[in-house]
């Protein structure tokens, strides 16, 4: 058995999380159109830090967090190979929160966020190398919010919105690899539509539709086929979902409430069956039982701190040889 303790923030983060990785909504996402550079930093104080976790690294055995007198968090991640990195936060008088992220082998990642006239917060990232990336953040007449990113070697990607006559939000991402667009309209029962038009010319559609019962379809149309996603309420309120993918493969969610709130689900796809069992504690912390198609199960259980944070420690038991 293999015990992972972390320690969180984000304390219900995981309540009414969606089932495992036995997804076939992978098959519908699969038609998305990339977007040029995606480049997106977070500002939340708390968020990943950018460089935090780099890309191809493992995820770490153990995360420790706490809050400092300011509000702002810090992390200290252990890797199975003993190895550590470190994320130091501290809240400047403007109310934004910088970052320094020291990495598992030393280097040092620092990340300033500085908050101008009308709201917004500017990122400044500077890598161990000293590659620096820049987040500008501009709102237009309309009030929405547009970006400028700029790389290391130069490379800028922008992402400019506006606002239809129906209040739906467009946007065109141009970047080093060509331009997207992304045009939503809203229908009559108010869900909005969405076409999505790739640098080569790839074009993804997904039309929504408001069932009697409150859930909304999704027809997801793009080069590689077409996927559905129907949902259905159920008496408790809960919605169960069945999604079929552009190969013909199905996959059903049953979800039902439990007395305490928590929802449980059972996952059904062509590899198998798997279950979520989900439980509150007397904190109001919901731990979790997975069970995969093998046998093989993860066990989450949490705790509430007294300063808000939660802690958590996970368990695999591998299926049955």
């Amino acid at each position: 058995m293999k015990s992972i303790q972390t320690r969180r923030t984000d304390a219900a983060a995981d309540a009414c999380a969606g089932p495992p990785a036995v997804n076939l909504w992978g098959l519908a996402m699969a038609l998305l159109v990339p977007v040029a550079l995606a480049a997106t930093l977070p500002t939340q104080a708390g968020a990943r830090e950018p460089g935090e976790r780099a890309k191809g690294q493992r995820a770490p055995v153990s995360v420790e967090r706490q809050r400092g007198a300011d509000g702002a968090v810090d992390a200290r991640r252990t890797y199975r190979d003993g190895s550590t990195s470190r994320v130091d936060r501290y809240r400047d008088g403007h109310g934004t929160t910088d970052a320094r992220i020291t990495g598992r082998h030393g280097g040092v990642t620092t990340v300033d966020r500085a908050r101008g006239t009308d709201g917004l917060v500017d990122t400044t990232v500077t890598g161990p190398k000293g590659g620096v990336t820049q987040v500008d953040r501009s709102r237009g007449a309309d009030g929405l919010v547009d970006r400028t990113t700029t790389g290391p070697h130069g490379r800028t990607q922008t992402v400019d919105r506006a606002r239809g006559a129906d209040g739906a939000v467009d946007k065109t991402v141009t970047g080093p690899r060509g331009t997207t667009t992304v045009d939503r309209s809203r229908g009559a029962d108010g869900v909005i539509d969405t076409t999505r038009t790739g640098p080569r010319s790839q074009v993804q559609t997904i039309d929504r539709a408001r069932g009697a019962d409150g859930a909304i379809d999704a027809t997801v149309t793009g080069p590689r086929g077409t996927a559905t996603i129907d949902r259905s309420r159920g008496a408790d309120g809960v919605i169960d979902t069945t999604r079929s993918g552009p190969g013909g493969h199905t996959q059903t969610i049953d979800r039902s409430r439990g007395a305490d709130g928590a929802v449980d689900a059972t996952v059904t796809a062509p590899r198998g069956t798997t279950t979520v069992d989900r439980m509150r504690g007397a904190d109001g912390a919901i731990d979790r039982v997975t069970t995969g198609p093998n046998g093989g199960t993860r066990v989450i259980d949490r705790s509430r701190n007294a300063d808000g944070t939660t802690d958590r420690t996970v368990s695999v038991t591998p299926p049955a040889r």
